[in-house]
């Protein structure tokens, strides 16, 4: 492989895993449905292929389009806030009221459902085309044109591996975590991490460099 294309790819797969692997909406679904080993496969394979569909739309033109425009701008950065203090919120009280274990707190989820939470987790999540469309896209679309396309594959790569370490992983470990506390424990989490992101949203104006 070519140094540059080299160089390219592995600039796109830290950029992306940086971003990816802060635990938002988006990855906290993934999370929970691995831990109940439902449907994870699908959940999986359609936030991977959105991931990949949204990081390619911003690194070849959209992602720049977007950071140029004050006001698109503001409205990802207040609408993404938004989203994520609703689901900070949601986690919160899950983990207040408690579950009777991992494997029954929500176990009536169909495939349908997992399905449409993911997508609506990820294309109504303002904060995912924030890191995806608008500052991956718009870090790849500095690179040469003839690069860009190996930083895309590398950001890409970063999400496909990361979304199934968490799904697949968390199916893994869901038996030895069977106590309604380790649940509850991970909801507060989930709810402090989505908190402190959404209030980043708030606090600080978005610039991309």
């Amino acid at each position: 492989m070519d140094s540059h294309i080299a160089t390219a790819v592995t600039q796109g797969w830290l950029t992306g895993a940086s971003l990816i692997m802060a635990i938002g909406a988006q990855n906290a679904l993934v999370l929970r449905q691995g831990l109940r080993r439902q449907h994870v496969g699908p959940v999986v394979l359609l936030c991977s292929l959105s991931d990949v569909a949204l990081i390619c739309l911003g690194v070849f033109g959209l992602g720049a389009a977007i950071a140029s425009s004050p006001l698109v701008m503001e409205i990802f950065r207040f609408g993404g806030a938004a989203f994520l203090l609703y689901y900070a919120a949601r986690s919160a009280w899950r983990a207040w009221q408690g579950a009777d274990s991992l494997q029954t707190a929500g176990a009536g989820l169909g495939l349908q459902a997992a399905l449409g939470a993911a997508a609506t987790m990820t294309f109504l999540n303002p904060h995912v085309y924030l890191d995806t469309v608008v500052l991956l896209g718009t870090v790849g679309s500095q690179q040469p044109a003839e690069l860009r396309w190996a930083f895309a594959s590398g950001a890409s790569l970063a999400s496909v591996m990361w979304f199934g370490l968490l799904g697949f992983g968390a199916a893994a470990v869901a038996t030895p975590l069977q106590k309604p506390v380790v649940w509850r424990v991970i909801d507060g989490l989930i709810a402090v991490l989505m908190a402190s992101l959404g209030l980043q949203l708030l606090m600080r104006p978005l610039v991309v460099q």
